[in-house]
């Protein structure tokens, strides 16, 4: 515990998980003020963007932050690459629901990554974790140069080995058990779900450093559990989500409030990759209808009526992602989240 500690510049082991399109300036400064590591999710953040985003979470706390960036998987689709009107009328009815006219193609889907990581060099967060992907070298000797420590995420052992051998500087083993996005890499997520209590200790003795347990962990009960497989530290996500510093809208803390063991699928309709949420009628639709676009086409599409839908209060149109320990997500203040999950480290 105290090697994780030392690696991230914090007082507690505690990870906030970082959402993208969820995260919350709020909510990231509240977690590292309460001694964790407060993350925020750059996901579809322009270079400005990144830009103005740091600097206000160094104004809202002086303490460790970090910050994530999905890594290219090598099969993300462009708007020339896909028959994009073919998907946009298949969900007419949804954005007819949402009250909304069907969007125009856009010039891209998302920032390149290239563009993102170096705002976010000039930004000097104190941590980067990333997903979907290793770093490459230079992109992890331009982070030692600048004292930016670097966490890859893995959701099998090979992806774990295969982060180590880079050099990053710990490695959250996410299991199948989590909300939001599989983030797997090596091999097709659906092959690779792979459940936190098996995933966690093979990791930990597959790799030499540490290691940070996530999926399924929501009370002190589950840190404690993490820390007897070997893990140095814990990424919580939707106990922190269901916080009202968060950005989740009121719909979606509700959705976990309301949740039980068997509340969550795994689905690619609201993105185009697999994630772990609540099947809604939009869910329904597209999973029906068969006409899911590659990502991030379909994340793009549904972000169109998301984006309404958020306003207008329609849980129905929204991407509840929400993790099988969502039932154990009982508290609203993100400080009293901390300080039940700190009540299971060990003495």
């Amino acid at each position: 515990m105290s090697r994780l500690r030392e690696v991230l510049g914090v007082e507690v082991p505690i990870v906030l998980g970082p959402f993208g399109g969820l995260s919350s300036v709020g909510l990231t400064a509240a977690v590292s003020e309460a001694g964790g590591l407060g993350s925020f999710g750059l996901y579809g953040y322009a270079a400005e963007r990144i830009r103005d985003t740091v600097p206000a979470l160094r104004a809202a706390t002086d303490k460790t932050i970090a910050v994530n960036l999905w890594m290219p998987r090598g099969d993300e689709v462009t708007p020339d690459d896909v028959d994009l009107q073919r998907y946009v009328d298949a969900a007419g009815d949804l954005f007819a629901r949402a009250g909304i006219s069907r969007p125009e193609a856009p010039r891209a889907f998302i920032p390149p990554v290239a563009e993102q990581l170096e705002a976010v060099f000039d930004a000097r967060p104190d941590v980067l974790s990333v997903v979907f992907g290793v770093p490459d070298a230079a992109t992890l000797a331009t982070a030692r140069e600048l004292g930016i420590r670097v966490i890859g995420t893995a959701t099998s052992v090979d992806e774990a080995r295969a982060l180590d051998a880079a050099g990053v500087d710990a490695i959250v083993a996410t299991g199948m058990e989590a909300g939001g996005h599989r983030v797997s890499f090596l091999r097709d997520a659906s092959a690779s779900l792979v459940g936190t209590f098996a995933l966690v200790p093979q990791v930990v003795d597959a790799v030499g450093v540490p290691v940070i347990a996530a999926g399924g962990i929501a009370d002190r009960r589950g840190v404690a559990a993490a820390f007897a497989l070997g893990a140095e530290g814990v990424q919580v996500g939707t106990a922190f989500l269901r916080t009202r510093q968060s950005a989740a809208t009121r719909a979606h803390r509700e959705a976990i409030a309301s949740a039980s063991d068997t509340t969550t699928v795994l689905t690619t309709a609201m993105s185009g990759r697999l994630a772990r949420g609540v099947p809604n009628d939009a869910v329904r639709a597209f999973e029906e209808s068969g006409e899911i676009a590659p990502f991030p086409a379909q994340n793009w599409l549904t972000g169109v009526f998301r984006q309404a839908a958020a306003a207008s209060g329609d849980a129905e149109l929204l991407s509840l992602w929400l993790g099988q320990a969502a039932g154990l997500a009982r508290l609203d203040d993100a400080a009293d989240v901390l300080a039940e999950l700190r009540a299971g480290l060990p003495l």
